[in-house]
């Protein structure tokens, strides 16, 4: 009682001295680590119609075919089972992303972990273990952080579920994916995961669900989900902060993921 008494003092004191403010635009907020009403619905927030399983917004639930599946996961479903998103990766969400996983805001972490929570509500039951995409230690020691590590322990943490920061390695550093094609994103990742031989007994058996930051072709979720896959995970699910809708012209189709 008394720890709680104190921690509600320092939190009145530091919000008379450093008022909360929005995430986005710094306007004055009710609370520290959340966003005003004006940017709250400029927010791109992903509901349905949206597909079960790459979690891409689709135009009407007409276009949705067996078991919530978009025609692209119906001809090649991805490699894991179930895919959820909170946010289209657009305007204030790609934002907020860029500046968690480049710019040292930290706080960005658990307003988008809460919505991924809130989107992957279904698939993040009791049992269920939540694992991180890693990142290359030479990148971490440059970065400081990993971004994904960051979402998925706040999403266990909420939810008090089983979270394995460590169970993934990325053996070697790969460049950037950003302006590569689907084939040269496959052909970068593959043999670049695995599951460390210590952690091989938590993931037999198990449900995990894999978190990462955002989704564009799957090709660094599909190596994470093959590798988890090998070592004994009975289903894998993956949820991320913001998927990126597929656009005329650009390369995301999801069937050549595989």
């Amino acid at each position: 009682m008394v720890v709680r008494l104190l921690r509600h003092a320092g939190r009145f004191v530091l919000d008379r001295l450093y008022p909360p403010s929005c995430l986005l635009c710094g306007a004055d907020t009710m609370q520290a680590g959340l966003v005003c009403s004006t940017c709250f619905v400029r927010l791109p927030l992903l509901g349905p119609p949206c597909c079960a399983a790459c979690a891409q917004p689709q135009a009407s639930s007409a276009l949705l075919g067996r078991d919530g599946l978009c025609a692209t996961c119906e001809r090649r479903h991805p490699a894991w089972e179930q895919g959820r998103a909170a946010f289209i990766y657009d305007a204030g969400a790609r934002d907020m992303i860029l500046r968690l996983k480049y710019a040292d805001q930290l706080d960005y972490a658990a307003f988008l972990a809460g919505h991924m929570a809130r989107a992957g509500q279904d698939i993040l039951g009791p049992g269920v273990l939540v694992v991180p995409v890693p990142v290359h230690r030479w990148r971490l020691l440059s970065r400081r952080y990993n971004q994904a590590a960051l979402l998925g322990r706040s999403i266990a943490r909420g939810l008090g579920l089983d979270y394995g920061p460590d169970v993934l390695e990325r053996l070697r550093a790969t460049v950037r994916l950003a302006r590569f094609s689907r084939g040269a994103r496959q052909r970068e990742m593959q043999g670049v995961m695995r599951v460390r031989a210590g952690r091989r007994t938590l993931l037999r058996g198990r449900t995990v669900v894999l978190v990462d930051d955002m989704l564009t072709t799957g090709a660094t979720a599909t190596a994470c989900v093959t590798a988890l896959r090998e070592a004994g995970a009975q289903k894998v699910h993956l949820l991320v902060a913001g998927v990126v809708p597929e656009r005329p012209g650009l390369d995301i189709d999801l069937q050549e993921m595989l």
